[in-house]
């Protein structure tokens, strides 16, 4: 069933109430979409018809827990990329672990100027966690050079990061997590 519809979207949201699959095509979590907050409230309450009793008090409390019991006493590095994602990630992990963390930032040649010398200070500064910045911009673009297709493009970055990861877990010594800031579905 068609539930919303705009001009240029003729299905905006959708719904099979006996399937319990619902849809919509645009981002109700963003402060812009007007009513997005109430259309979630519907969704996890109405739809999923999950109790309104949630507490974020102790997420990071449980977050640390689990790091830790699955870490243990392993060396980790973490990805990082200088956003939100990753420093959130990082600073979790750290507060699991402490200082079997590493981080790894990545100048990949594609940054904003100035990006790499102020996350090596920022989150330095903000977190005293170690960190190891790589400047691989020469592998990156050269790799990339002349390739227009996006999802080779996507697919050559991905490789250039598993090699420069492989290449700083080895001079670590013995690494046994990578961790990351991404959406949950990527986790593996």
């Amino acid at each position: 069933e068609v539930l919303a519809h705009t001009e240029g979207a003729p299905v905006a949201a959708m719904a099979d109430e006996s399937r319990k699959l619902y849809g919509v095509q645009w981002h109700p979590e963003v402060k812009h979409s007007p009513l997005g907050q109430k259309l979630i409230e519907n969704f996890l309450h109405r739809c999923a018809a999950l109790p309104n009793d949630w507490d974020a008090s102790s997420i990071i409390e449980d977050q640390v827990k689990k790091i830790r019991e699955q870490v243990g006493d392993a060396e980790v590095i973490c990805g990082l990329s200088g956003g939100v994602d990753s420093a959130v990630a990082a600073a979790l992990v750290h507060k699991a672990i402490g200082d079997q963390l590493t981080c790894v930032f990545v100048d990949h040649g594609l940054l904003r100027k100035g990006e790499v010398e102020q996350v090596k200070h920022d989150f330095v500064a903000a977190t005293g966690i170690r960190l190891i910045t790589v400047d691989a911009a020469d592998d990156f673009l050269d790799a990339l050079a002349g390739v227009s297709e996006p999802e080779r493009k996507r697919k050559i970055i991905g490789e250039e990061f598993i090699r420069v990861f492989e290449e700083q877990a080895k001079k670590i010594g013995k690494v046994d997590f990578l961790a990351q800031g991404t959406i949950y579905p990527d986790v593996v």
